[in-house]
């Protein structure tokens, strides 16, 4: 949804389904970087904006969208309608900038079916229950997708984007990288979880709790490309499906913790309480009654967790606290991990032959996870994939 053209070849595509006898729900987001822009307006008048009034913004990108692109199916000779999230009932919590979706009301939606006509709803929104507009975060319009395939007991729920589907890694990074035909849910979740941007993490949750079948494909081609289910059938064999890396990170460090029972719980709860999520914590062994904690979080948040960071380290008699946003996270992703030993001191192997100092570890049941210093972060990506024969 790029440009005027890319919309037309949106709505060709769409018709194309409808002319072979689907019955079409279309979740569409904003135009090409019309949430960069909108971000990018606020910056200039506020660093500190109210969650409230961004929600308001950032949800009138998809607004547009759902309306060129009705046209151009109209242009085609088919009939189209289409609604915000608020006018088919996506019902969210309060939570503005990051809103969980509570229940949708598919009425409306199922009135305009009856009538044969395309639906197309703007994603990434939704409305509380005191009509205020919310956000459902980066990536929300999967989640729209994937929560409407849930209520609408849809056959399949097919997610367009600019690339083939799922890939072993950034093929941006490295043009060995295969295209996924098949993962599982757990795959997926941590894959987007640890930062690969295809798939927003929420979506995947909602799709592996209730089932939903996900077809991963390209919006510039029909070929097939990667299903997300429950399960997939692979040779014993492959161990690791992917390498993940997220430059969207920030480590912060508060030094010289006082080491006494509950300190670490009024630390993290402030965060929670803020609605900051922390990723990766390490915590030093401390041997003089004080000790450092560090802890990772989404660069986008990072300004509000290192201000929140700094009122508690004062309010707990704790030392400095220190940002580092010259920082990436390396990850391996596979099931095949649950049943292969080794697969930590391979990664660390590997890291080490290519001078590379972990600065934190973190482990799963399918994925580790290592953080480095940025500028290591496509070295160890191509290492990795090579060295876990994931290009073959």
């Amino acid at each position: 949804m790029a440009n005027v053209q890319r919309i037309q070849n949106v709505a060709k595509r769409v018709v194309s389904y409808k002319k072979k006898g689907y019955t079409l729900v279309v979740v569409v987001s904003a135009l090409g970087d019309t949430t960069d822009e909108l971000v990018g307006l606020v910056q200039k008048i506020t660093a500190e904006p109210s969650e409230r009034e961004m929600d308001m913004l950032l949800s009138t990108g998809e607004q547009i969208s759902v309306a060129l692109l009705a046209m151009a199916i109209h242009k085609l000779g088919f009939e189209a309608i289409s609604f915000t999230g608020a006018q088919v009932g996506i019902i969210t919590d309060t939570s503005h900038t990051r809103a969980r979706i509570i229940k949708i009301n598919t009425d409306k939606i199922k009135e305009e079916l009856k009538k044969n006509k395309i639906v197309i709803v703007a994603g990434f929104q939704g409305v509380t229950l005191n009509q205020d507009i919310t956000t459902l975060g980066r990536g929300g319009s999967d989640l729209t997708a994937v929560a409407l395939a849930k209520e609408l007991a849809a056959d399949e729920c097919e997610i367009y984007t600019d690339v083939e589907g799922i890939y072993t890694t950034d093929p941006r990074i490295e043009p060995k990288a295969k295209k996924i035909k098949a993962i599982t849910y757990d795959e997926m979740l941590e894959m987007a979880s640890l930062g690969a941007q295809v798939m927003q993490a929420r979506s995947i949750e909602v799709a592996k709790k209730f089932n939903v079948p996900i077809h991963v494909r390209s919006s510039f081609n029909n070929r097939a490309g990667t299903m997300i289910t429950k399960e997939v059938k692979r040779m014993e064999e492959v161990v690791v499906s992917g390498v993940i890396i997220n430059k969207n990170e920030a480590k912060i460090t508060i030094c010289n913790v006082p080491d006494r029972p509950g300190i670490a719980a009024i630390i993290f709860k402030e965060l929670a309480n803020r609605g900051i999520s922390v990723d990766m914590i390490v915590q030093n062994v401390s041997h003089t009654r004080q000790t450092d904690i560090s802890f990772t979080v989404n660069k986008t948040e990072a300004r509000k967790a290192l201000k929140l960071t700094k009122k508690v380290a004062k309010s707990i008699q704790a030392g400095e606290v220190l940002q580092d946003e010259d920082i990436a996270r390396v990850s391996v992703v596979g099931v095949g991990m649950k049943s292969h030993p080794g697969v930590a001191a391979t990664m660390f192997d590997v890291l080490a032959d290519s001078k590379i100092n972990i600065e934190m570890i973190s482990t799963s049941e399918i994925s580790i996870s290592c953080i480095i210093k940025k500028r290591f972060a496509e070295t160890a990506v191509k290492a990795l994939h090579d060295k876990f024969g994931l290009g073959k």
